[in-house]
């Protein structure tokens, strides 16, 4: 990356003077680090799971009375994330071109499956026969889930900003460090989703 400076001599005359900004952009790096420190967030939460469960062996790991899980909504809502996923990467393939029309359009794409999958989430939660106070299997599910979907609506809320940047045509083919960062974010969310559903739904 390039940026233009400008060097006033003694003469008083005016030189253009480029200088180069070279390594990763700090808006990159805060993104890993930030990611990074929410890998090890979501590692607690998973070995609080992994905790309870070993915890109440031999007791057989499932829902309380009442309650049953819904793998066939679980599949459904797993697959939209994974689809979000591409839809997001399509957007910087898209921005790298300097598209931006298609930028605009796989996000919005994006921004709607994301909120599609919360809605999923607030329904299975709304037909599920039990509460996160249900025992242990309760409090470790609602937990994990709920701060992966709290971590789904916090990309929702940049991928808002995100559009709204894009509308007022503040990205190019040069200029698109914040749709990098923000696609990275969602395919962390995305992964830890996956993490998620073959924990609870196909390990049981």
């Amino acid at each position: 990356m390039t940026a233009g400076a400008t060097e006033i001599r003694p003469s008083g005359e005016h030189h253009l003077v480029e200088t180069h900004q070279t390594g990763m952009p700090t808006v990159m790096v805060g993104m890993l680090l930030f990611i990074a420190s929410e890998v090890m967030f979501f590692g607690g939460l998973f070995a609080t799971y992994f905790n309870a469960r070993a915890s109440v062996a031999p007791e057989p790991w499932e829902p309380p009375p009442g309650g049953e899980l819904d793998m066939a909504l679980a599949a459904v809502l797993t697959a939209i994330l994974i689809s979000s996923s591409f839809t997001m990467q399509f957007g910087v393939w898209a921005i790298r071109r300097g598209d931006t029309g298609k930028l605009r359009l796989w996000t919005m794409i994006t921004l709607g499956l994301g909120l599609l999958f919360l809605a999923g989430q607030l329904y299975d939660y709304s037909q599920l026969g039990f509460g996160i106070s249900d025992g242990p299997f309760g409090t470790v599910f609602y937990t994990l889930t709920g701060f992966h979907g709290a971590h789904v609506f916090g990309g929702a809320v940049g991928l808002t900003i995100l559009l709204a940047r894009a509308m007022r045509g503040q990205f190019s083919a040069h200029n698109h460090v914040a749709v990098e960062a923000v696609s990275i974010y969602w395919h962390f969310v995305d992964v830890v989703w996956i993490a998620v559903f073959s924990t609870i739904y196909l390990l049981g």
